[in-house]
């Protein structure tokens, strides 16, 4: 989950990638930065591989999810935190409605 990052390095290693999600303390640090970000991903550079194709449906994604422990914990935990800080924000909102 790209909104989990906990420093600039783990950002970089996604370099290339089309969309992340950064919080505003790592953007700010990125900001700072003067060094070249090597590109990390190529969709282009991808599609020149010998890279077999991987068999996979709804069932078969549930399975190996199920099958991770830690994918599923981490899954079940991010998305209750993100409602906890979406309750936080509705709120701070009201507050400066009223």
């Amino acid at each position: 989950m790209g909104a989990s990052f906990r420093s600039v390095e783990e950002v970089l290693a996604l370099a290339g990638c089309d969309r992340l999600t950064i919080s505003p303390a790592l953007l700010k640090k990125m900001e700072e930065m003067s060094d070249a970000v090597p590109l990390k991903l190529d969709a282009a550079a991808a599609k020149t591989k010998d890279i077999p194709a991987v068999e996979m449906s709804e069932s078969i994604f549930r399975w190996q999810m199920n099958q991770d422990a830690m994918a599923t914990e981490k899954l079940a935990d991010g998305i209750r935190k993100f409602a906890a800080d979406l309750d936080k924000l509705e709120e701070i909102v009201r507050s400066k409605m009223t």
